[in-house]
């Protein structure tokens, strides 16, 4: 018998960094950011009289920016519930964004409808179908932490991420605040939105994507939360400020111990075929942890190429 074949994995992004969609100086300067994705953003940053400039803006720069081997571009639109969606849409995909970001969505209905718009506006741009992909914010209505089961059922393949928030969600369920006063740590509803967010993620095959830490200037926080999101099993995080790129992607890179140790386990399997547990330094391992070190292996590799 042969040894388990290794599952593709989809590339995985560590660092997904917000940049306002109307600011070409911020936009021109981000090119330069070590985040391994760019959000260009139509939404919260962008004055609703200002979207206009924006949508040609982010447009003009995604025409010009073909190459992405290091750097991909998405770009955040408004809530598809509101009138600015499909007209942001309609603007950016000429520049075939790698991405949309769609925030507000509260079930995979959502997200379906957008992969629907998607599919024509390829049709219109020559796109290939299929090619834009989508990461949803999962976390930022009050239904939302109820319809988590709806991605279990017929989630687009276009699904791509799933990432979460507090601070929407917070003003969604009539909160004054997200975090308890004593301990600093979320309150139970957001830490339910971070688990089911994880949980639905890593069940469809999405990327799970942490949340952003607010306190930009507190970066040894942000190691910290980046740590913990890792341990939990996501990968990657959004950044709000262009200071914290450089954090999320060395908290999420995998050091050279953990290559040499997944490598060790993959190793030790294929030298033993058939087997589905197998014995090192004195740790009886199994098939989750084979797909954790190739999961690992596939990761630094990756790292790798877009450097």
């Amino acid at each position: 018998m042969k040894a388990p074949e290794a599952e593709a994995v989809a590339p995985m992004l560590r660092s997904w960094l917000f940049v306002p969609g109307d600011s070409e100086r911020k936009l021109d300067k981000s090119r330069d950011n070590a985040a391994d994705a760019l959000i260009l953003d139509l939404e919260d940053s962008v004055a609703k009289d200002r979207l206009p400039l924006a949508r040609e803006t982010v447009r003009a720069c995604l025409q010009a920016r073909t190459e992405r081997s290091r750097q991909q571009l998405w770009v955040r639109v408004n809530p598809l519930d509101t009138p600015l969606a499909l007209a942001d849409l309609a603007a950016v995909m000429a520049g075939a964004p790698d991405g949309i970001c769609v925030p507000k969505v509260s079930s995979v209905a959502d997200v379906n409808r957008l992969a629907h718009y998607l599919d024509a506006l390829e049709a219109r741009e020559g796109l290939s179908a299929g090619a834009t992909r989508i990461l949803a914010v999962a976390t930022e209505t009050a239904a939302s932490l109820l319809g988590f089961h709806t991605y279990l059922e017929r989630a687009t393949p276009r699904l791509a991420a799933l990432t979460w928030g507090g601070e929407d969600l917070a003003a969604a369920l009539g909160a004054s605040d997200n975090r308890d006063a004593r301990s600093g740590d979320y309150d139970d509803p957001y830490r339910l939105a971070k688990s089911l967010c994880l949980a639905a993620a890593r069940a469809i095959g999405a990327q799970p994507v942490g949340a952003v830490h607010v306190d930009f200037r507190d970066l040894a926080g942000l190691e910290a939360d980046c740590l913990r999101d890792r341990r939990a099993g996501f990968v990657g995080k959004i950044a709000i400020h262009p200071g914290q790129s450089a954090v999320i992607n060395a908290a999420f890179t995998p050091s050279e111990a953990e290559i040499a140790h997944a490598r060790r386990v993959i190793d030790i399997f294929e030298r033993n075929p058939g087997l589905g547990t197998v014995g090192l330094d004195g740790k009886m391992l199994d098939m989750p942890h084979l797909k954790q070190a190739r999961n690992v292996v596939a990761l630094a590799e990756q790292v790798n190429r877009r450097s």
